[in-house]
């Protein structure tokens, strides 16, 4: 009884928090199924609710061709971002190799230069190189990913030594000592990255922004600022960001068995 009591304290305030943290999110739900008119939150609250703001967002005609392309720049960076990130990692943890600290370091050190610093050069080389406007030079400048290796390395660190060296015993090949021992071992770390790498592309703005100047290649984040150009309603505008908040919660709740695992695993190391 004592410890329920002395615990009230952080449950009210952990419930507090939780409710400044969904408040936003409450209050562009409430404007996007608003009707017609904008309400203004918390002094004035719509009488009724419709569907007529999602239903215009999902047929309006770029729409759904900019949520196609975030798709396609999330899910392809993540594929690949975690094959090289776990290659890398598995490479600097276990491997032994001349100059892999200072490689290591190097590579960790690129994560203190901010991306606004090498924009402009990035945008000069994709763009002597044809990549302005294309799926590949929206996509490859941002697979090198040092956190990723970082997070890798340090998880399969803690991986332990006898059973590489029972694989080598075996004959198994460096593939397969990677596709049969590192990857089964590494799917709740590979799973929390995942989730953070589609955030990181699916709500990236200033690299699509720069590159993506058609609707060929146009993201959803940048569309929706287009769309603050035209004489379009508050409502509309709230009902776009809500459905561009759905492909995040189907990720999140699709791979949360895998996060909770990693940080259980952590804990245990």
């Amino acid at each position: 009884m004592t410890r329920t009591r002395r615990g009230w304290p952080l449950i009210a305030l952990l419930g507090v928090l939780s409710v400044l943290t969904v408040s936003p999110f409450a209050a562009m739900l409430v404007v996007a199924l608003s009707p017609a008119g904008e309400p203004t939150l918390p002094a004035q609250w719509p009488d009724s609710l419709t569907l007529d703001n999602l239903t215009r967002v999902l047929s309006a005609s770029g729409f759904v061709g900019w949520t196609v392309n975030s798709l396609v720049y999330a899910v392809v960076s993540v594929v690949i971002i975690l094959l090289t990130a776990s290659m890398a990692g598995y490479a600097f943890a276990k491997k032994r190799f001349p100059g892999r600290q200072a490689m290591f370091w190097t590579f960790l050190a690129t994560m203190m230069v901010p991306f606004q610093a090498t924009l402009i050069p990035t945008f000069v080389l994709v763009n002597s190189l044809d990549g302005v406007d294309t799926f590949w030079g929206l996509i490859v400048p941002t697979l090198a990913n040092s956190q990723a290796v970082f997070l890798m390395r340090q998880f399969i660190l803690g991986l332990p030594d006898e059973l590489f060296d029972a694989a080598k015993v075996d004959g198994a090949s460096e593939l397969r000592v990677y596709w049969t021992i590192v990857v089964p071992l590494t799917r709740p770390v590979l799973a929390t990255l995942g989730v953070f790498v589609f955030l990181w592309h699916w709500n990236d703005f200033l690299w699509p922004l720069v590159v993506g100047q058609s609707n060929a290649t146009r993201t959803l984040t940048v569309g929706l600022t287009t769309l603050r150009t035209e004489e379009i309603q508050l409502s509309v505008l709230m009902a776009s960001a809500a459905v561009s908040v759905v492909p995040c919660l189907l990720v999140f709740f699709l791979l949360q068995r895998y996060l909770v695992n990693s940080i259980a695993m952590t804990g245990l190391k």
